[in-house]
Formats: C-alpha cells, structure tokens, sequence
C-alpha cells in the first residue's frame, strides 16, 4: 500500500507559517472540546548525553487522524549544519488504521512552534503591539519572525544571540517589511519591546523579569525540560500565564517549574490553555497594561493536525513520494 513521504523542502513549501497558524488554532480547539486524545510524550536520554530519542503521541477527532512524531534532539547541533530536532511525524487513517504519510519532522516542528506561537500572539498581544525582540538566532528564530508579522504590523525587530556573528547574520537576511537589527545583549533586543520570543538554547535565563515592558507579551519557545529555562522567576511571576497544555506543562516546563520550586509562584499560576482561551473557557488579556506570558513546549495534536494538512495538500499538488510500504495481506 502506497505511503506518501514528503521532505523537508516540501514541508516548507507546502506549509507556510502563516497559513499553519489557523490549522494550529482548531487544533488546539479540538483538543480543549474534548475531542482529541494527547498523552506525555515519552523520552529516554542516549548514553553520554549528547541528546535524547523521543516520542509524542496523538488523536485529533474530527480529522480522524491518529499520529506520532518520533524525533532526536541533539542541543549540540545548534549552530552546525544540523538541526536539533531531526525525525519524522508518522500519519495514520483512523478508520483502518493504515499509514498514509512519513513527513519529515525537523521542518513541521520549526513551522507548527512557530505558528501556535504567532496564534497566542494574536491571542495575548496588544493589538498595537509592534516592537519584537527575538532571543535566539536558529532555526525557530527563522520561523517566528514571519509567524509573528502573520499576526501583528511590525515596526522594528531587535535580534540577540549569544553569538554576536550569527545574530548580525540573521537581521541581515531577515525580510519582514521593517528593520530588522543586531542588539547587543538581551537586554538591549528587549527593554522597550511589546512581543518577546526566546527561542534559544539556554539552560539558565536569558529574560529578565525587571526588563519587561508593561503590556509585553512573551512567547517561550527555546526550554523544553525540567532542568532548563530561558525566564527568571520574576519574569513568570510578572505575567498571566497561559500554556499548550497543562500536563504537559506541569510535568516539563522547566519555566514553570524552577519558578514554582523558588516561591516566585504558586500551583495555580496557569491561567488556561490557548485551546480553552479559543472555546471561551479562559479570558486572556484584561488590560493594555497587563503582561502576558505563553510557555510553549509543543504537543502531539499538533504535529498530528500539521501532517494532514500537509498530506491532503501534497496529494492535491501532486507533492511528495509515494512508497509502499506494506499494510496489505500477501
């Protein structure tokens, strides 16, 4: 039986971020109606700790569509010519249960962080909001800038990194219809700025709490573990928090969790989730002067929603190539 299997490159062309951000927001939808089944990923580290081998299971009702992305992440690969998260999301049928896609995961993850991203910025932002500082120059810095001006009209980006060459590199190449510059510390990229995302690699933090300007809203993207966080507790504590999922959040988020273990918030500090903030079960920003805070760690039901709209695009396009890879009886 014939399996469609769709790179990296067709990922990308196939799935612009801007466009990914309304497949991202039913998704998350769906998921808070009850309708989808999303469990703990699962991770085992690698001997010597170079990196781990991880999975993330899914269902989305609706789309009947089961699914599972099976990904390496290798933190050391940043700034080499590999990416840190490399693997493929594998999408099911949920009426026979055959496979039908293997699609390359490094990409679907840059764009569907990004985009949940860009849609709790629509979400949480000020409406104004126009000064975005990006922490981080990799691959989910590439993504979050067009992410970001899907949703908002940019009037200046302040970029920092921790290497001074690759964040010169970046706002050179950057395209987002407004300048787009270098700063030379986190502090500089953010004091002053309305959005903040920190896509880095951190384990310590890179955001201060005391930087932030009232009504900013952050989107944390780069920590994915409990043993590592690019806020302070200040940073947490300051903002209504809002998360893509809170048992995911409570288990992982290292954010969240070093913040909680300090005193600097409570168990309660989770205002809801940004699928709960679509259905109406949560309220979101309350003022121009409150600030906002979304801890992404990135869930199954979203790679899941990525991979078939990718598929059902592809097999319109005629993308992709088709594999048999078995299912049938002899």
């Amino acid at each position: 039986m014939d399996v469609l299997v769709i790179g990296q490159e067709e990922v990308r062309r196939l799935l612009p971020v801007s466009e990914c951000i309304d497949v991202m927001a039913e998704a998350l939808a769906t998921l808070a109606r009850g309708e989808g089944v999303q469990p703990l990923r699962q991770a085992i580290r690698l001997p010597g700790g170079a990196g781990l081998l991880g999975v993330m299971p899914a269902y989305l009702g609706g789309i009947d569509a089961p699914g599972i992305k099976v990904i390496t992440v290798f933190p050391g690969n940043h700034g080499t010519e590999l990416d840190s998260h490399q693997g493929a999301v594998l999408l099911f049928e949920g009426q026979r249960g055959r496979l039908v896609a293997v699609i390359d995961a490094s990409e679907v993850t840059a764009v569907r962080t990004a985009a949940v991203s860009g849609l709790a910025t629509r979400l949480l932002a000020r409406e104004d909001a126009g000064d975005l500082a990006i922490l981080g120059s990799g691959t989910q810095a590439r993504t979050h800038l067009p992410a970001i001006a899907a949703v908002r009209t940019l009037h200046r980006v302040r970029v920092w990194s921790p290497d001074p060459e690759r964040a010169r590199a970046f706002a050179e190449r950057a395209e987002c219809g407004c300048a787009v510059v270098a700063a030379a510390s986190a502090r500089e990229a953010v004091e002053g700025a309305d959005i903040v995302c920190t896509t880095t690699a951190a384990r310590e933090p890179v955001l201060e709490g005391a930087w932030l300007a009232p009504g900013a809203h952050v989107n944390a993207v780069g920590a994915c573990i409990p043993s590592a966080r690019e806020l302070d507790g200040a940073a947490v504590a300051r903002s209504r928090l809002f998360v893509d999922r809170r048992e995911s959040a409570l288990a992982e988020a290292g954010d969240i969790l070093m913040a909680q273990k300090e005193g600097a918030i409570g168990g309660d500090h989770i205002v809801g989730e940004l699928g709960e903030l679509l259905i109406g079960a949560c309220e979101g920003r309350r003022s121009g002067e409150e600030m906002t805070l979304f801890k992404s760690l990135g869930i199954g039901v979203e790679d899941v929603a990525a991979a078939h709209h990718l598929h059902e695009r592809a097999r319109r396009v005629g993308a992709g190539v088709a594999v048999a890879l078995g299912g049938g009886r002899a």
